[in-house]
């Protein structure tokens, strides 16, 4: 069944990929103004202090920037931005300071801004520190998503490795997890595989509508 599943995972990764490839930019860029202005409406992303946002492709996904800039702005928010450890291929989240601060990161893999290690001669604060307070809520980028909330990421696991290792850390809690979607990135039920270390979102946003998890 396993093997199945990854087989159906990277056949549905592809196609979907192909889709998003050709989506024109401007196309992209009004369905990621539409999600924009939905996140910032939300009650759960204006009421959250400390908040992740992933630093997005120049194409293909959800663009971010605008979001980075309004929580970058918000003097009641904290920042925070992945960052993958080439060493052991493992995913940190490190604090973004100032838009200065951000537009200063340079181009990486697949031209996505990259933090750089230190901010003013001081190392980057990360989500794990002793003195950083508890992460409340992190966008999530992926490449399809389910209305049954399943996400499809690129296959690296760095998001779900997190959150269990997150989640699992000494007094902190699961972050509430916020998925950005392309309307060609959300499918039906139950068409995204899933296995048992993956895990589902807390809320879908797209460019017309807003799902979420029924409540337990």
């Amino acid at each position: 069944m396993s093997i199945l599943q990854s087989t159906n995972k990277r056949a549905l990764r592809k196609a979907i990929t192909t889709t998003l490839r050709e989506l024109s930019q401007s196309d992209i860029q009004s369905q990621s103004q539409a999600i924009t202005a939905k996140v910032l409406s939300l009650p759960a992303f204006q009421q959250c202090k400390t908040v992740s946002c992933y630093l997005s492709m120049p194409a293909a996904e959800v663009q971010t920037t605008s979001l980075i800039l309004n929580v970058l702005g918000d003097l009641g928010k904290t920042l925070f931005v992945p960052s993958i450890t080439s060493s052991d291929g493992s995913m940190d989240f490190v604090r973004v300071y100032t838009e200065e601060d951000y537009r200063s990161f340079p181009s990486g893999l697949w031209g996505i801004p990259e933090p750089t290690p230190e901010w003013s001669s001081k190392k980057r604060q990360s989500v794990f520190d002793a003195d950083c307070d508890n992460l409340d809520l992190i966008l999530v980028p992926g490449v399809a998503f389910d209305r049954s909330l399943s996400r499809l990421g690129h296959g690296k696991g760095y998001y779900d490795r997190f959150i269990t290792s997150y989640s699992s850390s000494t007094g902190r809690s699961k972050p509430l997890l916020v998925a950005l979607a392309l309307e060609q990135q959300l499918l039906e039920h139950g068409q995204v595989p899933m296995f048992d270390h993956d895990w589902k979102m807390d809320m879908i946003i797209a460019p017309d509508r807003v799902i979420i998890a029924p409540q337990a």
